[in-house]
């Protein structure tokens, strides 16, 4: 019976994904940005040789970089566009709902607090991964056509490292749209600390080894260690920042429920 009201409510904020377009332009943002940096990196000579602002005679020597440099490149795009493009998406998830009223209606209904946050937080993560794979196989396909194929076991690991950095943050997102009236403040704390987590974890990897704000330098590191064996030694060890950020998100979730049931509707 409560499955049932779960599934009621998952399909609700699925159906708001389709009639939002959400489902359409967030996947194309992100397969649009997965295809760019490969095909850009590899007709940039070609790009500036016909910019028609060079000194006659001018040679463009641009040395190719290797698929892992160009997959890694391209993780670093979705580090900041594709944050972006998560916290705009999931800013007005609850706060625009207690604002017009439809929490509290729903709420009035037999169903647990929890069961309408983590339904809400469930298509968010449906459609987080849906993009991701989305601009993450676009970039992999370009590489492999315009440069060279990329170890298929180290592409899929960076790929959930980095997919589970994006649903953190999207996590982050959700809670402060239930904590904060304002979806542009929600989207603005989120990406505040997620820009925090991932600096604090880059300036000081061995005190920081667990903070999830390793997790998108994990993932970069999966293409280091095919490019260059010695430098699998050097390569953080994952799990600890992957279980970090679960067990974040769990907590995300009850801080989120915790608030909604506080504060149904905000006068």
């Amino acid at each position: 019976m409560m499955m049932n009201k779960w599934l009621v409510l998952f399909s609700k904020e699925w159906m708001e994904l389709v009639r939002s377009y959400k489902l359409l332009w967030v996947p194309l943002v992100f397969i649009l940005y997965g295809a760019m940096q490969p095909v850009t990196t590899y007709f940039l000579p070609d790009i500036l040789a016909n910019a028609g602002n060079l000194p006659e005679g001018a040679v463009i020597s641009i040395p190719l970089p290797t698929a892992e440099e160009v997959m890694a490149t391209t993780l670093q795009q979705f580090g900041t566009i594709g944050l972006l493009i998560v916290a705009l998406s999931v800013m007005g998830g609850i706060s625009a709902e207690r604002t017009s009223g439809v929490t509290a209606i729903i709420l009035v209904k037999p169903i647990s607090h929890f069961a309408y946050v983590s339904a809400k937080w469930s298509a968010m993560l449906v459609l987080i991964l849906i993009a991701f794979a989305g601009g993450f196989g676009a970039a992999w396909y370009y590489t492999a056509a315009l440069f060279k194929n990329v170890d298929w076991h180290s592409s899929l690991l960076a790929f959930l490292l980095f997919a589970l950095w994006l649903g953190f943050v999207g996590s982050l997102t959700l809670l402060f749209s239930a904590l904060l009236r304002s979806g542009a403040a929600a989207a603005a704390c989120a990406l505040g600390i997620a820009a925090a987590l991932a600096l604090t974890a880059s300036a000081f990897p061995k005190a920081l080894a667990a903070s999830p704000g390793m997790l998108p330098q994990a993932a970069a590191e999966r293409f280091a260690a095919t490019a260059t064996a010695s430098a699998a030694g050097a390569i953080a060890n994952p799990w600890l920042p992957a279980a970090t950020a679960l067990l974040a998100m769990a907590a995300v979730l009850a801080i989120a429920a915790w608030a909604v049931r506080r504060r149904p509707t905000l006068d």
